[in-house]
């Protein structure tokens, strides 16, 4: 049996494979993704950890944390539940992240569908209160989705703490288009 589409796996998904799948097993443990963009004009290299939202796999997520310079909070559209368990995830963040100028934000997902239960006033509300980043996407329609990811490292490459070389090993690091695709994928921004 396959469980309905979680909100932030189909939403990585269509980020980085461009696919779509109406149904998906829920991630267990974590589940981790690359990708390659180029953003303002300079290309940048995402690693992306995927954490389970299921409770019984909470104890393997604080060690995503560290070192993190961006997250991504989703929540499904269509499910209260999932709102409202965002607190528990920036409490969580607070708690395990090694550093305080993170960026986040808030995506609420799944707006292709009917059935809401979030408005997208609710969600900006709770963005402004927690200094977030919004935005509503569709993963089954691509809405919203390059622009989520796309909007999260502008603001990472804007706060020079986050991707200073001389900071950190894995950081988003601004190359030249002269560069080898070795020294490309040296440096991550890195996503949780």
């Amino acid at each position: 049996m396959r469980a309905a589409r979680p909100a932030g796996q189909g939403l990585l998904l269509r980020f980085t494979d461009d696919t779509f799948e109406p149904y998906l097993n829920p991630t267990i443990g974590v589940d981790f993704k690359v990708k390659k963009m180029v953003v303002d004009g300079n290309p940048v290299q995402l690693a992306i950890w995927d954490t389970a939202g299921q409770e019984r796999f909470r104890t393997l997520t604080p060690s995503y944390y560290r070192g993190v310079q961006g997250v991504i909070l989703v929540y499904d559209v269509t499910r209260k539940d999932t709102f409202t368990n965002l607190m528990t995830w920036l409490n969580e963040l607070e708690t395990y992240a090694t550093r305080s100028n993170i960026v986040k934000m808030l995506v609420g997902n799944k707006i292709d569908k009917p059935d809401r239960e979030i408005n997208k006033r609710e969600g900006l509300q709770f963005a402004r209160k927690h200094s977030m980043l919004f935005i509503e996407t569709s993963a089954k329609t691509r809405d919203g989705v390059q622009c989520a990811f796309e909007e999260v490292v502008i603001k990472i490459l804007q706060t020079p703490g986050l991707w200073d070389k001389d900071k950190q090993k894995f950081g988003v690091q601004l190359e030249t288009a002269t560069h080898t695709e070795e020294d490309f994928c040296g440096g991550y921004c890195t996503l949780t």
